[in-house]
């Protein structure tokens, strides 16, 4: 398998590989829609989005489609399904199936449609082709013929790949019972060349001649080759699975020179997105996180950049609680170590413009306005945040706010009270007196460096009172609990008159 050695941005050194060879590259991705397409799932288009603009960039007669392998068959009733309405439905194409909500037209589309509009937002310019249109408008049907007439190619192939015995009755193409709709439990009976016509019978007692165009499928390490040479395709990123001694890039290569008369793809192999504390992605697990909830906290050129730093064949651990505020602001920051100037510039989705604000900060400020927008404005003001672009700005507060919601760990909610709250009952008296002592010591205009370390100071004067319990009344006093923000910066950025009059109140409780 050919292999590239990275010393720019992965993209680029892909892209100059491929280049070596001439004339038209045609990119290929795909996936079956039998489930909610997810960010472990966007990794695969994303890498081979990025290789397109690379190739383009370059001046390269370059093609991107995306295959919607909608006519595949149903495996099995998955967890999210009515058992009693698809279980006798297991075998049939996912495009001559019913949509799960009645929304759409078939159950392959209730999966793609969403899939293709966040492709939208996520600013990745591809063609869509329908698997099943591919077979129903018999532009298959010429791999058809060649996998049928080199049946025997293929089962030597396969057994050599792979060790297995290949079953005698066995068959490159599954057809469709049109009696049951069933493609997986058919059997080729014959074939004929000249009126390209497929015989068969199935399981269910039907049998026949039906013509190849939309009457069945080739199986997957036949139908992936069969596609590289249909599609000309010349890259095509897939998953670590695939690319296994033996596995169906291995068989496949075979098939495509020795069946079809084409040449293999330029292999990118990807690893896994893991999802923190839970492992690989998978649908079929239910550890996924959809794209569509993804974009609803974070900016799209963010999700892109997640994808697009990292290198195909390394793994990507992710973890939406507070790394990902991190990944925001490392996204924003111009002067953040980390940045990958390259990667930026290949994550550009929309014109996208920078708050200002981080967004770890944000997502405090928020909470401290009680989600209003006209109080964010306030207290980032007296944090010294002036001129701030007013819409960047209300967008990324309603990203803080879908990120609370979703992912927020729970010491990063809380809520500033209005009155004081009645856990303030639990105050010592050695934490009153801390809190007189902060309120006599709290002057206008201190940044939350100084008042971080004067609260510090008024805490090692307290005698008996620990750090952490000084801390605690603080928290008790204006949120009601024993944790919260950064005090310094918490306290920097609220009204000082609003802080001294609870903090004096609290200490004043009897």
């Amino acid at each position: 398998m050919p292999s590239v050695v990275r010393s720019r941005h992965w993209a680029d050194e892909i892209a100059e590989t491929v280049m070596a060879g001439t004339g038209h590259h045609e990119i290929s991705t795909g996936i079956s829609p039998s489930g909610a397409i997810h960010i472990g799932n966007l990794r695969e288009v994303m890498t081979a989005d990025v290789i397109y603009r690379a190739l383009k960039e370059r001046g390269a007669d370059v093609g991107f489609h995306y295959v919607a392998d909608n006519f595949d068959p149903l495996r099995r009733v998955y967890p999210f399904l009515d058992a009693a309405v698809y279980a006798p439905l297991i075998g049939r194409p996912l495009s001559e199936i019913p949509c799960p909500c009645g929304k759409h037209p078939n159950y392959g589309d209730h999966f793609l449609l969403p899939f293709l509009e966040t492709l939208k937002e996520l600013r990745i310019e591809v063609r869509v082709i329908r698997g099943d249109e591919m077979y129903k408008t018999g532009k298959m049907n010429s791999v058809i013929v060649a996998a049928l007439k080199g049946r025997d190619i293929i089962a030597r192939i396969l057994h050599e790949a792979t060790g297995k015995q290949i079953d005698a009755d066995w068959s490159p193409f599954d057809p469709l019972c049109p009696a049951c709709g069933r493609i997986t439990a058919t059997t080729v009976t014959g074939f004929s060349e000249r009126e390209e016509t497929v015989d068969y019978r199935c399981e269910c007692g039907s049998a026949g001649s039906l013509p190849m165009a939309g009457a069945g499928k080739l199986t997957w390490r036949v139908d992936w080759p069969a596609r590289w040479k249909v599609l000309s395709v010349t890259v095509e990123p897939f998953g670590k699975d695939h690319a296994t001694s033996g596995g169906s890039y291995d068989t496949g290569k075979r098939i495509v020179r020795e069946v079809f008369g084409a040449e293999p793809p330029f292999p990118v192999t990807y690893e896994w997105i893991s999802l923190k504390g839970q492992g690989d992605m998978s649908s079929s697990k239910g550890n996924v996180i959809s794209i569509e909830r993804m974009l609803k906290v974070v900016p799209p050129e963010v999700l892109r950049y997640l994808i697009v730093r990292t290198p195909p064949e390394r793994t990507i651990a992710f973890d939406p609680g507070l790394p990902l505020l991190s990944l925001v602001d490392e996204y924003d920051d111009v002067e953040s170590a980390g940045r990958d100037q390259r990667a930026l510039a290949l994550s550009r989705a929309s014109d996208y413009r920078v708050a200002g604000v981080p967004f770890k900060h944000l997502v405090n400020v928020v909470q401290m306005a009680n989600f209003d927008f006209s109080q964010v404005r306030q207290i980032l003001k007296r944090g010294g945040y002036e001129n701030l672009d007013e819409q960047a700005l209300r967008d990324r507060v309603e990203y803080a706010k879908r990120w609370l919601e979703e992912f927020a760990p729970a010491e990063m909610k809380f809520s500033l009270k209005p009155t004081l709250p009645a856990e303030a009952g639990e105050l010592s008296p050695a934490q009153k007196e801390f809190l007189a002592r902060v309120a006599a010591r709290l002057e206008p205009g201190m940044n939350a460096e100084a008042i971080h370390a004067m609260v510090y100071s008024a805490a090692g004067e307290a005698g008996s009172l620990k750090p952490a319990e000084a801390f605690q009344a603080l928290y008790l006093a204006l949120l009601g609990t024993k944790r919260g923000p950064r005090i310094g910066w918490f306290l920097a950025f609220l009204d000082r008159e609003f802080v001294l009059q609870r903090l004096r109140e609290a200490a004043a409780l009897s």
